[in-house]
């Protein structure tokens, strides 16, 4: 919409510029949006009595199964606020009541969470068979809250997938559930949880973060000691040298970098070692543990180093858990199993949406209509 707006006095000399020749003009923009309020469409199905004493009724549009129902647009937003934006059920209605006009019940808003849920079973198991199919994905697990009671929330991804298992389990039934490793044959990154081991047909990756926290306790616990910021050097020096190798389109770090940070990456394990020796028993000091970990691991832990396609952390997979967390922090715990499975579901569904560059809310109204986005395909073979 264009509005001119001429001036009609001079500024100087206070003379009428009606007939007064064109100076050029300056732009003043103003972005809003039109007042929100209910459209009522109103579907009158007509009955037509046969001459064989028959009366038929037509057949409602999809979706119009009641008196009064609310359509698709209602129905994504609720969805949108309760799953990407975080917003307790009580605040949806209330935002949506003040916001669009319309005031529906908390139940009709808990309602559709679960319409949409199932709407996109297929999609899920689309989902977690891509990532399946991908070269390197990030797992992870955290704990969760259903009711007071613990549950464990379990995470498998890609930089273009999410999918999510909520489980009572923290170990190999939960995995074996989850469906992702079992079947799994590329490199899996993960935190060295020990449920992760048992699928030897993947190559595994331990994610560097993870070790740099425990390097750097290691170093607080024993500040005399200086193998742990040896050990962070290198660490760091290697990361750096394979994003710098990358950066060159290199297949590998040159041996004239990675050689030397590599050697002083074994003798500050060699020292530590040295110096944490084990003592009687299977119990050990978790210095201890650590350095075994990093000594036995080598493959594991320098992958990135060796292989410039891995990735030196596991932040994807922690990335995709955050959201689970917020929502913890927000909304509260959820009631039920139910409503966390389904809540998950549309979340993984959201996050594999976004990390296409796809419009969410979009997608959430397709899901609500029938006609859910699915990911292409090709992606199962990216990272």
């Amino acid at each position: 919409m264009m509005c001119p707006r001429p001036p009609t006095a001079c500024g100087g000399c206070s003379s009428d510029l009606a007939d007064a020749s064109a100076a050029g003009m300056v732009r003043r923009q103003v972005h809003d949006i039109p007042t929100i309020a209910p459209v009522v469409t109103e579907h009158r199905l007509h009955r037509r009595r046969c001459g064989c004493g028959v009366t038929t009724t037509a057949t409602a549009p999809a979706g119009v199964n009641a008196p009064a129902v609310y359509g698709p647009n209602l129905r994504a937003l609720a969805v949108y606020l309760l799953v990407f934006q975080h917003v307790p059920v009580a605040r949806t209605q209330a935002l949506i009541a003040d916001v669009t006009g319309a005031r529906p019940s908390t139940g009709w808003i808990s309602s559709v969470l679960s319409t949409v849920a199932d709407v996109l079973v297929d999609v899920e198991k689309l989902i977690k068979s891509l990532i399946v199919l991908a070269h390197v994905i990030h797992v992870d697990e955290t704990t969760s809250n259903i009711n007071g009671a613990r549950w464990w929330l379990h995470v498998a991804s890609t930089d273009k997938l999410t999918a999510y298992l909520l489980h009572r389990s923290r170990g190999r039934a939960a995995v074996t559930e989850f469906d992702v490793l079992p079947s799994f044959g590329g490199t899996v990154v993960h935190d060295a949880l020990s449920v992760y081991d048992a699928y030897p047909q993947a190559r595994h990756a331990l994610c560097c973060a993870h070790l740099v926290r425990e390097l750097v306790a290691a170093a607080e616990a024993d500040p005399d000691q200086a193998w742990p910021q040896q050990a962070l050097r290198a660490l760091h020096g290697l990361n750096t040298a394979a994003h710098q190798a990358r950066d060159r389109q290199l297949l590998a770090i040159p041996p004239e970098i990675a050689d030397p940070l590599l050697d002083s990456w074994r003798h500050a394990l060699l020292v530590g070692l040295a110096e944490h020796r084990r003592t009687p028993g299977r119990r050990q000091t978790k210095t201890r543990n650590l350095l075994e970990r990093l000594r036995d691991r080598d493959a594991q832990v320098l992958l990135f180093a060796r292989d410039l396609t891995m990735p030196f952390t596991n932040n994807q997979a922690e990335r995709d858990v955050r959201p689970t967390k917020t929502q913890l922090k927000i909304s509260g715990c959820h009631r039920s199993e139910t409503t966390a499975t389904a809540w998950l579901r549309i979340r993984g569904y959201i996050s594999t949406v976004a990390k296409h560059g796809n419009n969410i809310y979009n997608a959430l109204r397709d899901a609500v209509t029938g006609n859910p986005w699915t990911p292409p395909t090709v992606v199962g073979l990216s990272t």
